[in-house]
């Protein structure tokens, strides 16, 4: 592969940067009394974090079930069954990016909302892809900003990946042509395609999401298309996910803003809700601060044991 995820036995930077992602997420639990008899306050806690009621009733439930079979009361020992659950729930085995390596571009489409990240998030990615070995080519087919194209232009010169740009107000699915024949030709072996987010306009968007698809496949297949999502939004986010989910079809969730945000458990929610794997997060404005989504390390994180 020309990409793959950092793991736990490789450099010491690597390590720090594990740790550091996960002490990114806010612990929103360090001051909750797990009392078997009393659970409530974790119920409203987990509540307060954008679990939802269902979810945070039914994480309640499931804790005290497994408690008593194993016996369970000391704090300690319920915090960490609490981890073992989410864990569980959250692991997922099609967590990675699907980008195999072959002898033609893989096709990278990104969808959001205006705001949620997805410039960054690309150019958090270029880079990573590029310091992994890959040849990286984005297009700017969000065309109707041209603050989204400049600002796309400042992350793929930082990151080293060609930008493929148009006009102001050109035709996005046109964009995406000419970077997909230009990332053929340059023989690259991802390209990236930014997107509008007009939410607002759901059917015009599905409209040129799905013109932007048709014309790509014609040329490659589309690989993966990553909904990036603002997870400080909380209950937002999920409303967006859904009405993405309904515009394309979603393959992969971006989560971006972690750091600083009380809000974690709405990753939780999407994923069980949509049934769609987190694959990347977000947690810093850094060019580095980007990494894969790893169920055990943010839940050790939300849950203050990292």
């Amino acid at each position: 592969m020309f990409w793959r995820r950092k793991n736990s036995s490789e450099s010491q930077n690597q390590q720090t940067e594990k740790k550091n992602l996960g002490l990114s997420i806010r612990s929103v639990f360090s001051r909750v009394k797990f009392d078997l008899d009393d659970l409530d306050s974790l119920e409203d806690v987990l509540i307060q974090a954008d679990f939802g009621v269902d979810a945070a009733a039914d994480l309640v439930a499931e804790l005290k079930n497994r408690a008593k079979r194993k016996s369970v009361s000391s704090e300690l020992e319920l915090r960490n069954l609490l981890a073992e659950i989410l864990t569980e729930r959250m692991s997922r085995t099609d967590s990675d990016l699907n980008l195999p390596e072959t002898n033609t571009p893989k096709v990278i489409l990104v969808v959001g909302v205006n705001g949620a990240g997805k410039t960054t998030t690309i150019g958090k990615l270029s880079n990573y892809l590029i310091k992994s070995g890959a040849k990286v080519t984005i297009a700017a087919a969000d065309t109707f900003r041209a603050a989204a194209v400049d600002q796309l232009a400042t992350w793929a010169a930082r990151a080293g990946a060609t930008l493929i740009t148009a006009e102001s107000g050109s035709d996005p699915a046109s964009v995406a042509f000419k970077a997909v024949e230009s990332g053929v030709l340059d023989q690259a072996d991802v390209i990236i395609i930014d997107t509008a987010g007009r939410l607002q306009n759901k059917q015009g968007l599905m409209d040129e999401l799905a013109k932007i698809k048709r014309i790509v496949e014609k040329q490659l297949v589309v690989d993966e298309t990553l909904l990036v999502i603002d997870a400080t939004t909380g209950q937002n986010a999920l409303a967006q996910a859904k009405a993405f989910t309904e515009v394309a079809k979603v393959t992969g969730l971006v989560l971006t803003k972690l750091d600083g945000s009380a809000k974690g458990g709405i990753v939780y929610a999407i994923q069980q809700e949509l049934n769609i794997p987190v694959k990347l997060i977000g947690v810093g404005e850094g060019i580095d601060d980007f990494g894969f989504f790893d169920a055990k390390d943010f839940v050790g994180g939300l849950l203050g044991q990292i």
